[in-house]
């Protein structure tokens, strides 16, 4: 599955694309011009991954329970291939943020969510993390385990909870103009602050739409005042 790769390195971050997009979307919608700064000073080497919702929660003619067996082994290749792959193109002291908008928004949460000893932090960008949002009604185990709106609360696994805690680095971030979905943000934020975990909210106004513009702006600003 393809990766590509933009700059040296301070921190690593990982780009998850929207719905049925590619590893190449973030650079024809000119985010990664907006990411040069950061890139041409050695602050940030950005890894762009391939999604496969197109072979899963995108697919209308396969069954639910195929969808969700896509989904845990794309979540496996980003686990055990693509980490491992940052951390030799960098080093395995590099920090890793995982960051999406939209659809890929709500899979970089999770994949935070599930293993914070590989991942450093997530932003988020305008997503809903309730996955049944995709499934067009279907639910098991499977999609249990991958919406984090439904497994958060229930989570009681000391372990992985103090290492969600330890982190302090969840970064919630949605406009409220047409088609964004802010109180999705505020409903998961409100699992997190009840589950003693640290995460930052930010709304922007109503001028702000689910589109490029919105994320173009979203993510150099967060980079900026904390980089």
């Amino acid at each position: 599955m393809p990766i590509v790769t933009y700059g040296t390195y301070g921190f690593s971050l990982l780009l998850v694309p929207t719905a049925g997009a590619d590893f190449l979307e973030y650079e024809r919608f000119q985010l990664i011009n907006e990411l040069a700064p950061f890139i041409n000073s050695g602050k940030c080497k950005v890894f762009s991954v391939d999604s496969i919702n197109k072979e899963s929660w995108m697919n209308n003619d396969m069954p639910g329970e195929h969808k969700a067996i896509r989904h845990n082994e794309y979540n496996q290749y980003i686990f055990n291939e693509v980490i491992p792959f940052i951390k030799n193109s960098t080093s395995w002291n590099t920090p890793i943020y995982i960051c999406g908008a939209s659809l890929g928004a709500l899979h970089s949460m999770n994949l935070f969510l599930k293993r914070p000893d590989l991942l450093n932090g997530v932003i988020a960008m305008s997503g809903v993390y309730d996955l049944t949002e995709y499934t067009k009604g279907f639910f098991d185990e499977q999609v249990y385990y991958n919406s984090p709106m439904h497994y958060m609360p229930n989570l009681t696994d000391h372990y992985i909870l103090e290492q969600i805690r330890s982190s302090g680095r969840i970064h919630i971030l949605s406009g409220e103009g047409d088609y964004e979905a802010p109180e999705a943000s505020r409903a998961f934020a409100g699992v997190l602050y009840n589950k003693g975990i640290n995460y930052e909210l930010s709304i922007w106004g109503n001028e702000w739409k689910h589109d490029w513009p919105t994320w173009r702006a979203m993510l150099p600003q967060w980079l900026d005042t904390r980089f």
